[in-house]
């Protein structure tokens, strides 16, 4: 990941929570909160299935678009169920160095 992705979520994660603050008539981003969590899943479930067909289309701008939708919706998901970027971050480095299916199944027992 670059540095420049890294600095985008940042900024982003920053938006998201200072307009949890902000009237929802006011901002996009308020009123999903103001909806709640199963409102910011089910939006974040619609851009992955969008980002999916752009993949499967071969369409680069678009996936690239639909990724950037993604994870705004992610980052809205996380305000709004109280979890932060960086609880996100500790959940991946508790994984590093961990093969996916040792990891899986550790988590099965």
């Amino acid at each position: 990941m670059t540095d420049a992705l890294s600095e985008q979520l940042r900024r982003l994660a920053e938006i998201v929570a200072a307009r949890s603050e902000i009237d929802p008539a006011t901002s996009y981003t308020a009123k999903l909160l103001e909806e709640g969590p199963a409102r910011a899943a089910k939006k974040l479930g619609e851009e992955a299935v969008e980002l999916a067909i752009a993949a499967v289309q071969g369409d680069r701008d678009a996936v690239a678009a639909e990724s950037a939708d993604l994870l705004y919706h992610w980052l809205v998901l996380l305000q709004a169920c109280g979890v932060s970027p960086d609880a996100v971050a500790d959940a991946l480095a508790a994984r590093a160095g961990r093969s996916g299916l040792d990891e899986k199944a550790s988590r099965r027992s």
